[in-house]
């Protein structure tokens, strides 16, 4: 008997930055508590932001290039798609979407099975700084999954080999009341194009279709992939209509109070405007794509 499948939870995003400094004045200002810095052994680093749901932001800076592409020409799939985004793309984006996993290698097995393998498993440990300033050694088990037509979006499944126990404390406490990532929007002139894609990313086979494209249910939260005609009504942003290809086009938060988070921003000279019922923040550097804010859902 075929065991049926359960959403995966939306793990992370990663998000393309400059540099930490910018990322870091830029997420303060949005009133969100940004993590201390943490070096990858590759050559890459990030400032993260973490939630109480569980999920968390990776901006994602390049630390050392010539590390990043010694490790590129190697095979390490992570730093070798960030760095092909960088080229085409800028250094300010969303360029994944991250599950979680509790066996990596078995999910590197499935994606290979349903022919959208990104490459090689990669394995690591890094140094973990927590907020009572303790240190310890985590280790993580990355299966990545790609599809050749949508060269700027990728996505992987992570398995925490080595973490410590317990949460990030105040770490997830931020001034702009938000809880956790409700959906991560995407762009795409034909969205069910990647449909198949999508379904085995999340590990979910049913989808929502709507007017303008398709979403794909996660653990906690959603994937919505728009056309530009969705992105123009629902966000108020143009996308290109003739451009093929998933693209990271925005985070939805969910936040305890939005009146209480609109008046933070306007305290903090950020300009927001009101579409479809939620806060939006246009991109800017450090903060590489739209970010929405809606009140969390009963």
């Amino acid at each position: 008997m075929t065991k049926p499948r359960m959403p995966r939870r939306l793990d992370h995003l990663v998000l393309p930055v400059p540099d930490l400094m910018v990322t870091r004045q830029r997420h303060e200002q949005l009133g969100f508590r940004v993590a201390a810095e943490a070096r990858h052994p590759f050559g890459t680093e990030n400032a993260c932001v973490f939630f109480k749901d569980g999920t968390y932001l990776e901006p994602l800076a390049v630390a050392s290039r010539e590390e990043c592409e010694a490790a590129a020409l190697e095979g390490n799939v992570f730093v070798a798609r960030d760095q092909a985004f960088r080229f085409r793309q800028g250094d300010n984006g969303l360029s994944a979407l991250v599950v979680s996993s509790g066996n990596a290698e078995a999910d590197h097995v499935r994606f290979g099975k349903a022919g959208i393998s990104g490459g090689n498993c990669l394995s690591f440990s890094r140094p973990l700084k927590m907020p009572d300033g303790t240190e310890s050694n985590a280790s993580f088990k990355l299966a990545f999954t790609a599809d050749l037509r949508s060269p700027d979006f990728f996505g992987f499944a992570v398995e925490r080999v080595n973490m410590p126990l317990g949460g990030k404390g105040e770490l997830e406490d931020h001034a702009n009341g938000v809880t956790g990532i409700s959906e991560v929007i995407l762009s795409e002139p034909n969205p069910t194009d990647f449909q198949y894609y999508l379904q085995e990313l999340a590990d979910n086979r049913e989808i929502e279709a709507h007017s303008f494209g398709m979403e794909v249910a996660l653990d906690g939260s959603r994937i919505n992939v728009m056309t530009p005609a969705g992105m123009a009504g629902w966000f108020g942003r143009k996308a290109s209509t003739h451009a093929r290809g998933l693209r990271g086009r925005a985070v939805v938060f969910a936040v305890r109070n939005l009146e209480e988070t609109r008046q933070f921003l306007a305290k903090n000279t950020v300009k927001t405007r009101k579409l479809s019922g939620r806060l939006m923040v246009d991109d800017e550097p450090g903060q590489g794509v739209l970010y929405a804010f809606e009140e969390a859902r009963a």
